[in-house]
């Protein structure tokens, strides 16, 4: 295969994720949206199609990143660059990432379990209750509490994962039946 077919590749998959990134912002302005992004199925969605790893890690950590601190500097009106908690977000979105590289067959069924396992790693990590401050008591209980509070944020973060997989991972399917330059080398060779 030619640089030119990486490249070619490389770059579509950027954009891909990059416009899709841009929908973030539209849960600002419809609170009730909050958690409806495109977070998850971005971190699926590059964790199942960069060949190198280090770009399926990098690509949508970084659009994460610089889409937070734009997001921060909406709500708060001040530059931050990490916040309590940030750690451990972009941990769950790392492990949305590999689970995204499990996903050898792209169809409805792996795509749409891959969503439930990487927003079930969001739920159980993001909501632990000494990670930030003291909302909700540092015992298991306090933990269930937290665990139930969150839960129309993680269906949102579902649903938000489901439609925009749905974008993202056929539309690049779609695309790569069209486009030769957006199949793999294994693609092409079978």
């Amino acid at each position: 295969m030619s640089l030119q077919k990486i490249n070619t590749r490389t770059i579509v998959l950027i954009l891909m994720i990059l416009a899709a990134t841009a929908m973030r912002f539209v849960s600002y302005k419809f609170p009730l949206m909050s958690n409806f992004t495109p977070v998850g199925a971005i971190a699926l969605f590059g964790g199942a199609y960069f060949t190198d790893k280090w770009k399926a890690y990098m690509v949508p950590l970084l659009a994460l990143f610089v889409s937070d601190i734009f997001i921060n500097y909406m709500y708060t009106s001040k530059w931050v660059l990490m916040y309590s908690g940030s750690i451990y977000m972009y941990i769950c979105f790392a492990i949305m990432v590999l689970i995204g590289t499990f996903i050898k067959k792209v169809n409805i069924v792996n795509v749409t379990l891959a969503s439930f396992a990487g927003v079930l790693v969001h739920w159980l990590i993001m909501d632990l209750p000494w990670l930030y401050g003291s909302l909700y008591s540092h015992t298991l209980a306090g933990y269930g509490a937290s665990l139930v509070a969150a839960i129309p944020f993680e269906k949102n973060m579902i649903l938000g994962d489901i439609l925009f997989g749905a974008i993202l991972f056929g539309g690049f399917e779609l695309a790569k039946s069209k486009y030769t330059a957006l199949q793999t080398k294994r693609q092409l060779a079978l």
